[in-house]
């Protein structure tokens, strides 16, 4: 009854926020602030209003609690990965047969690219040193994290038993956990603002990775994450990243409800397209997306038609 009664409060609470801003903008949906999710929303929507569409973001603590809203038309846009979004439009996973039938992808982000975060001088380097460990777990308000953390898990033949389990309600908990000495690791997004900030609370990070890159190891991930690969990440490109390193990742894209006006969504699309500068001088990882592969495959999902019309002027194909 609590977990029910709180996730009433937080959408009753974000329709009042989305609701008194939509009469003079349109709202993107994010995790909250210090989540990679939140520091691209901020970025597309600072692209946009440098585009003429005046568009600002509200955090939630992860995009299974503002879909819903989104699903029910209480908010415009969203973040999320693509395979959160295929799991709530069929209802499937933590969806319970509950389908959120309203989603349309409008277009893909750079690839989420994920690891799992300890400490440089902890001496642990690869994922089955994590065994007994206190390792962030639980994800109680982010359901995404755990497959996730399951799928990097089964690379090494593991199991989120094989480690001590310190319960957090989201991935930016997990990283506080983690800084007031609780874990001993957590799960994050490379990019995103609370991974520096961890960075440089504890003296340096080490960004653990895939060792095993073979096909069984990649089919082990995707049976927990069907959207996942694996992709290398060069020494020194974001923080913990201490050598050529193999991670998982998977597709990111900005979403929106089926009832948005086409002119909206177009605008949209063609102001991330445009201003793709905009994106990453307020967030400089968006250096990784490329305006010419915002059309990708959406799998069991489809494109709102305002993303397809200017996908079709624009001749991406």
């Amino acid at each position: 009854m609590t977990k029910v009664m709180t996730m009433a409060a937080a959408i009753a609470g974000f329709v009042a926020v989305s609701g008194a801003a939509s009469a003079q903008s349109v709202g993107i949906a994010t995790s909250n602030p210090g989540s990679l999710f939140h520091n691209i929303g901020t970025a597309v929507a600072n692209a946009a209003n440098a585009a003429g569409l005046n568009t600002t973001i509200t955090p939630a603590t992860s995009p299974n609690q503002f879909i819903p809203l989104l699903n029910a038309g209480g908010i415009e846009f969203g973040i999320a990965n693509l395979q959160e979004v295929n799991y709530a439009l069929t209802g499937e996973s933590w969806w319970e047969g509950r389908p959120n039938e309203n989603l349309r992808i409008v277009a893909f982000l750079q690839p989420l690219v994920e690891a799992v975060f300890v400490r440089a001088d902890s001496g642990i380097t690869t994922l089955e040193q994590l065994r007994g460990q206190p390792m962030a777990d639980g994800y109680t308000a982010q359901n995404t994290i755990l497959p996730q953390l399951d799928a990097f898990y089964s690379t090494a033949g593991m199991t989120r038993a094989d480690m001590v389990p310190v319960n957090v309600a989201s991935v930016t908990a997990g990283a506080d956990a983690f800084m007031a000495g609780d874990a001993v690791g957590f799960i994050f997004a490379h990019g995103a603002g609370k991974v520096r900030e961890a960075d440089a609370a504890v003296g340096g990070l080490r960004a653990l990775g895939v060792a095993d890159t073979s096909d069984a190891a990649l089919e082990a991930a995707r049976s927990h994450w069907p959207t996942a690969y694996f992709t290398t990440l060069p020494a020194g490109a974001a923080p913990g990243v201490l050598e050529d390193t193999v991670y998982i990742a998977f597709p990111q894209v900005v979403f929106a409800h089926a009832g948005v006006p086409d002119d909206v969504v177009y605008q949209l699309v063609r102001a991330m397209h445009e201003r793709s500068d905009v994106m990453v001088q307020t967030f400089p990882p968006m250096a990784a997306f490329r305006p010419a592969e915002m059309r990708g495959d959406p799998g069991v999902s489809q494109f709102h038609p305002g993303a397809l019309r200017f996908f079709e002027e624009a001749g991406l194909n």
